[in-house]
């Protein structure tokens, strides 16, 4: 899954997750997982997120490897998170290459950057996490829950000077990566300014045509 934040790359995935029954793993979650139930890889970068420092990349893609192996990704999974960047990308296709396995779509689901600041900017939560929007979604009293009348706020990342810095790093990082699979077939794209039913629906039938041709 590639995507920006904001676009609802994020909805998406966890609707194919309930839709094919298939795993989602958000790279960062997975490390986390790994660390929390001491295996190996997970000790690993243990050390490394102890010490401040990022996580290498064959650790990372050894991690992959460890969970695309468990019983509930034979029919495969959605993979959040990375690659990154190009050199990932060819890292990981190697890796997977020699369990005779491949990447089969990159799904990007897009939408323009004013969007995106706009609805992440929009948003307002509560301390006990009940989440509005200003435009979509608001609360019946201006800058009060609903729920528990406790008062809304935003938070510091959803600023929109923030939101656009975020979009900048994404950009740089991603859009090489958009590129190199783009050249080699598998980027798909998807409107994420549209009705998110929409999206979902035009993300089934791309996937059920790639599974058909995969099979003749």
């Amino acid at each position: 899954m590639l995507g920006p934040p904001g676009a609802g790359k994020g909805t998406q995935a966890l609707r194919l997750r309930e839709d094919l029954r298939l795993p989602y793993i958000p790279a960062g979650d997975m490390l986390r997982e790994a660390v929390s139930e001491g295996t190996d890889l997970g000790r690993l970068a243990k050390e490394h997120m102890e010490e401040g420092n990022l996580v290498p990349d064959d650790v990372v893609i050894g991690a992959i490897l460890e969970r695309c192996e468990a019983a509930d990704c034979r029919d495969g999974f959605v993979l959040d998170g990375f690659p990154r960047t190009i050199p990932q990308a060819e890292a990981l296709e190697s890796a997977l290459d020699d369990l005779g396995r491949k990447v089969t779509a990159v799904l990007l689901v897009e939408a323009p950057d004013e969007v995106v600041v706009k609805r992440i900017s929009g948003r307002r939560i509560c301390k006990n996490g009940h989440v509005y929007h200003l435009e979509t979604d608001p609360p019946t009293r201006p800058d009060r829950c609903d729920h528990d009348d406790l008062p809304l706020t935003q938070r510091e990342d959803d600023r929109p000077e923030k939101v656009r810095r975020r979009l900048q790093v994404y950009h740089d990082q991603t859009t090489p990566l958009i590129e190199y699979y783009d050249e080699r077939g598998l980027l798909r794209r998807f409107d994420g300014t549209r009705d998110p039913d929409e999206v979902q629906d035009h993300i089934r039938a791309t996937l059920s045509t790639i599974r058909l041709e995969e099979r003749l």
